[in-house]
């Protein structure tokens, strides 16, 4: 089952390293970050969730994991298949390249689901950022999110 680990600081990376060693599987989403060293354009992964690595297993793979010395503390997920449903649309909102914008503490709005494009299908709450629309996907468990830019021909509301 899926259990939300929260790393010590900064560790999410290298937690992710050890638990590739042990073959334990996890979920660590990351976002490409451009940024310049020395007159270099410089590309990074940096973790979506600040803190968070999603272990997916059972009671002897979550204390390998606690061998590490790099967790802080794992928390219990209670909705599994939400837990499950929302990291997979993060993977996919990931997985088409469009620059993200990370969300805290979610505010109730209107749930859409996109009926075109290379993200069709999807389903999100619509959010108004400097007055332009955007989708914004959450992982409720977290209370966080990411958003992208979005037309609001491109949605249908799911209510």
């Amino acid at each position: 089952h899926w259990m939300a680990i929260y790393t010590k600081a900064r560790q999410e990376k290298a937690m992710a390293r050890q638990l590739v060693k042990r073959e334990i599987p996890f979920y660590l989403p990351l976002v490409a970050k451009d940024s310049s060293s020395r007159g270099r354009r410089v590309r990074s992964f940096a973790p979506l969730f600040n803190g968070y690595v999603f272990l997916f297993g059972n009671e002897e793979e979550r204390v390998a994991a606690l061998t590490t010395n790099r967790v802080s503390r794992i928390l219990p997920v209670e909705d599994q298949q939400q837990l499950r449903q929302d990291l997979m649309q993060v993977y996919h909102l990931i997985d088409t390249d469009a620059p993200l914008t990370i969300e805290r503490r979610l505010m109730p709005g209107r749930r859409v689901r996109i009926k075109a494009g290379a993200m069709m299908g999807m389903e999100g709450t619509v959010t108004s950022r400097r007055g332009a629309s955007r989708l914004l996907v959450a992982v409720n468990f977290l209370q966080q999110g990411v958003s992208v830019a979005i037309d609001d021909y491109m949605l249908e509301p799911l209510d």
